[in-house]
């Protein structure tokens, strides 16, 4: 029997990953205990998620355990053992604003959780591929030393600048900077990744994440840019832009290409690596573009205001270099780009409000 464990399985990339993973092993073990209701409160609840999945595949079975919980954990990895092929880490605490607040339950479920994970794989099933979902803020607030540019609706990296025409890529340190205290957690676990890999010789591959986004994203204030922008757009509730003019730029990558990526690396997995993974110049916009998208997509004008005060650590300009893995697995592309994501996003949420 050949069986994939995802955590954070009924999240946006967790959920993404059992919808492909069902199709192609024989089980798919989920993970997850909601904590993102704790998180976020009742806009950010998953459980509606893990039904639909529990519907939709007689080969997911869904556990409600918490990452931090070696035990707990470990009586998983102990039923299912060698059988386990591939282990999906998606679960996670994934704002940086949120961390602020707690910062030993940000630090217990994204850097504990994922070390449990690791070393629960090289004892009972070493030979399995293990990919992590990372972020971009691994690489703190370096990115804001760029030479950018202010045009009338974005900032852009100067022309002259060509090293950085096609986005960040991972060459970039992730040293002396400020990461916030959710960065910091990742880094962590970003690096434990990295040398489980290098140190153990085992099949792990890190995806550093630029804004990862879809149509089953519970989008919070504090966590999901797009979806939260879409699912205000929708119920015409307000939305607060926080500093940098609205100019700030992020790339967005459908969470079926992300997955799809994974699937990818699961082929033919290089122990230890570390990509850049978003929408790059493929599937990008600043906040008054998104803003714009969104009007147009819904039908609505947007209920918005600014805010001078930026969040502390926020990228101005953030665009994913994915040419490192394209030049490791040449056949992977994006399917979504900006506009279809959104508007995917736009039919489902009316199905959910």
């Amino acid at each position: 029997m050949k069986i994939a464990l995802v955590t954070g399985s009924s999240g946006l990339i967790g959920g993404e990953s059992v919808e492909l993973f069902a199709t192609k092993f024989d089980k798919v073990i989920g993970v997850d205990n909601n904590m993102r209701s704790y998180f976020f409160g009742a806009d950010g609840s998953t459980i509606w998620n893990k039904s639909r999945l529990e519907e939709k595949f007689e080969n997911f079975k869904a556990y409600d355990a918490d990452i931090r919980e070696y035990n707990a954990l470990e009586k998983i990895f102990a039923e299912y053992g060698k059988d386990i092929s591939l282990i999906v880490h998606a679960a996670a605490q994934p704002s940086h604003d949120w961390a602020a607040k707690e910062p030993i339950t940000d630090f217990g479920v994204n850097a504990l959780g994922t070390l449990n994970l690791l070393e629960l794989t090289r004892l009972h099933c070493p030979d399995a591929v293990f990919i992590f979902t990372s972020t971009n803020k691994v690489y703190g607030d370096t990115p804001n030393r760029l030479p950018l540019i202010e045009l009338e609706k974005r900032w852009e990296i100067a022309e002259d600048h060509e090293y950085f025409k096609y986005g960040i890529d991972e060459a970039m340190s992730i040293d002396q900077t400020k990461h916030s205290v959710f960065g910091a957690s990742k880094v962590a676990a970003d690096v434990m990744v990295q040398e489980y890999g290098k140190y153990f010789g085992m099949k792990t591959g890190v995806f550093r994440g630029g804004c990862l986004t879809g149509p089953n994203h519970s989008g919070a204030q504090l966590h999901g840019f797009l979806a939260y922008l879409m699912k205000c757009a929708i119920t015409k509730n307000h939305y607060t832009i926080f500093g940098y003019k609205g100019k700030q730029v992020r790339d967005n990558i459908h969470s079926s290409d992300l997955v799809n990526m994974f699937w990818h690396f699961y082929t033919a997995p290089r122990p230890g690596e570390v990509y850049n993974a978003g929408g790059g110049r493929h599937a990008n916009c600043s906040m008054l573009e998104a803003i714009e998208w969104c009007e147009k997509v819904s039908g609505n004008k947007m209920n918005y205001s600014y805010m001078e005060t930026n969040r502390i650590g926020d990228h101005i300009w953030y665009i994913s270099d994915v040419n490192k893995f394209k030049s490791h697995y040449p056949t992977w592309d994006w399917k979504f780009n900006l506009e279809q994501t959104l508007v995917e996003m736009h039919d489902k949420m009316l199905q959910r409000i």
